[in-house]
C-alpha cells in the first residue's frame, strides 16, 4: 500500500478529519516530525529516535537506474560486481549504507538524487537507489534493474512519542493494512455481540417454559371418573 492509498482509506473511514501529505527529503523527515511540522512521517532507518516512536514497515529492493539502451537491461537482475566498470553516482542525499561503493567513482557527488537522475539520462553514469526513488524520478528514457547483493533500505513509520493518540492508532492501523473492523484499527468499534451467545438464553428460556408446562401438568390432580348410580330393580313377588 502506498501513501496515496493510505489517504484514500483514511478519507473513507474518517471523512471529517483531513489528512494531507507533504514532501520532504529522507534526511529531513525525522526532524520534521520531531519539530511538530508533521504528525507522522515515513523515514529510512536508522534514524535518531530521540523523542520519536517508530515501527518498521518494509524493506525496499535496491535497483540500478540506467538508460534504456544500457547493457544492464539485457538481464533481469544484476550484482554489484556487474557494475565494476561503471561510473556509479553517489548523491549527497544517498540513503543506502554502503561500506564500499561499487564501480568506478564519479568525478563529483551530485547534490541530490534528482540531480543524479539527470546525469544518468545524460550518460554520465549509473545510479543505485531504493526502488521507490527510481519510481519517483521515473523518466521515459530510463529504466532500472534489481541489484541482488546491494544494501537494502528499511522504511519505518515514525511519530512523536507523546502523541500516540487515538487518531494516530487509526493511522497506524491503516498503514499496517488492518481492516475497518480490526480492534485497534477500526474507525468505529465493532459490535461485540456474539450471535451464539445471544441464541443460548433463548434456548434456555424455551426449555424453562417447557419444564414449567410439564410441572404444571404433574401438579394438576387427575379428576375422578364419574360413577353411574346403580339401578335398583323392583322386588319380585314370591
Amino acid at each position: 500500500m502506498t501513501p496515496t492509498k493510505w489517504v484514500r482509506v483514511w478519507n473513507e473511514r474518517l471523512p471529517r478529519v483531513a489528512l494531507t501529505l507533504i514532501g520532504v527529503t529522507a534526511a529531513e523527515a525525522a526532524d520534521v516530525v520531531r519539530a511538530g511540522t508533521a504528525d507522522a512521517g515515513l523515514v529510512r532507518l536508522p534514524i535518531d529516535r530521540t523523542g520519536l516512536s517508530a515501527i518498521p514497515l518494509y524493506t525496499e529492493t535496491t535497483v540500478v537506474v540506467v538508460p534504456k539502451d544500457h547493457l544492464v537491461t539485457a538481464a533481469d537482475e544484476v550484482t554489484v560486481a556487474d557494475l565494476a566498470d561503471e561510473f556509479v553516482l553517489h548523491p549527497l542525499d544517498d540513503t543506502l549504507g554502503w561500506t564500499e561503493l561499487p564501480g568506478e567513482p564519479a568525478f563529483e557527488r551530485p547534490a541530490t538524487t534528482a540531480a543524479a537522475i539527470e546525469l544518468v539520462a545524460a550518460g554520465a553514469g549509473v545510479l543505485v537507489v531504493p526502488q521507490s526513488l527510481a519510481r519517483l524520478h521515473h523518466r521515459k528514457d530510463l529504466t532500472y534493474r534489481p541489484v541482488s547483493d546491494a544494501p537494502e533500505s528499511q522504511v519505518a513509520l515514525t511519530w512523536p512519542e507523546a502523541e500516540t493518540t487515538e487518531l494516530m492508532e487509526q493511522f497506524i492501523g491503516i498503514v499496517r493494512g488492518r481492516s475497518v473492523n480490526s480492534t485497534r484499527g477500526a474507525a468505529t468499534p465493532a459490535s461485540t455481540t456474539d450471535p451464539k451467545k445471544k441464541a443460548a438464553p433463548a434456548r434456555k428460556q424455551s426449555a424453562k417454559n417447557q419444564s414449567a408446562k410439564k410441572q404444571s401438568a404433574k401438579k394438576q390432580p387427575a379428576k375422578p371418573a364419574k360413577r353411574q348410580p346403580a339401578r335398583r330393580g323392583k322386588p319380585r313377588g314370591r
